[in-house]
């Protein structure tokens, strides 16, 4: 069975490199940074270097590329500099991966930041909106779920589908389910009745028909954590048997699985093959 299984690549040497050394430890998906992910700036993107990502992706036969935008991005900011700096600086990540042929950005949905989370939601929902209606129409806008740390919004299925309501269900705007993220937010993944009763969950409120990328990482803080802490493989508080549901799980045949666990350049073929050899 032919699944999307990749990893977030380091870019040292180029964009492009990230494709190529993706493709060298067995991946046909590949995530990065487009930029630095603690910056604001980021450097314009060139003709080389589209050229030299086109290239990449025809050389690897990889087509499936995934973004994921800076950290210091929050649509739900009450400082209105911080967030119009966001909102701009998101759509600017948008316009980079269509230059670039990476078909989806990955963000974090924000915090509130003490506001409380109705009034961060909104304020995420109307953020929100203004990137779709700038953003170009061949990127997707992928809302990743959180662990739920701080005041970070998107612990709950119900954020993602708040916002994704306020915007009236626009075609640009998805969801990235990362599985350490909703484990330690509280739903559970360790059983296959546990890991069943989540996807339906998911489905019934954000819909799989929305889902665009999944992030891949075992959890080294237990269940309900509330804690963002990524783990290999089968080696966490998940463990592998919803690794081994989740690669097999027909209804996510055509999605990019993305492990975004530590020590890439030891251990990401590692896990890479791990997730392979659960494959049936």
């Amino acid at each position: 069975m032919k699944r999307l299984l990749g990893a977030h690549m380091p870019t040292k040497g180029g964009l492009h490199t990230a494709v190529i050394n993706g493709h060298d430890i067995g991946c046909n998906c590949v995530q990065v940074f487009t930029s630095s992910p603690q910056q604001w700036g980021s450097k314009p993107i060139t003709d080389e270097m589209a050229e030299a990502m086109a290239e990449a992706k025809r050389a690897t036969k990889i087509d499936s590329l995934v973004s994921h935008d800076s950290y210091l991005v929050n649509l739900a900011a009450s400082d209105p500099a911080v967030r119009k700096r966001s909102i701009s600086t998101l759509i600017g990540e948008m316009h980079r991966c269509s230059r670039l042929g990476i078909g989806v950005v990955v963000s974090h949905m924000g915090s509130h930041l003490g506001d409380g989370e109705d009034v961060g939601l909104q304020r995420l929902a109307e953020g929100a909106r203004e990137v779709l209606n700038e953003a170009p129409g061949d990127v997707v806008f992928a809302m990743e779920t959180t662990a739920g740390q701080g005041t970070n919004l998107g612990y709950k299925f119900e954020h993602v589908a708040f916002v994704m309501e306020h915007c009236k269900a626009h075609a640009s705007l998805a969801c990235c389910m990362d599985t350490c993220h909703i484990f330690a937010a509280g739903y559970d993944l360790r059983t296959a009745e546990a890991y069943e009763n989540t996807m339906k969950q998911f489905d019934k409120i954000i819909g799989f028909d929305k889902l665009r990328c999944i992030h891949l990482n075992d959890s080294q803080k237990e269940f309900g954590s509330r804690k963002d802490r990524h783990a290999h493989i089968g080696e966490g508080c998940i463990g592998e048997t919803a690794f081994k549901l989740i690669v097999n799980d027909k209804r996510f045949s055509n999605i990019p699985m993305i492990i975004e666990t530590p020590d890439a350049e030891t251990m990401h073929k590692v896990n890479l093959d791990r997730l392979t050899s659960f494959i049936k």
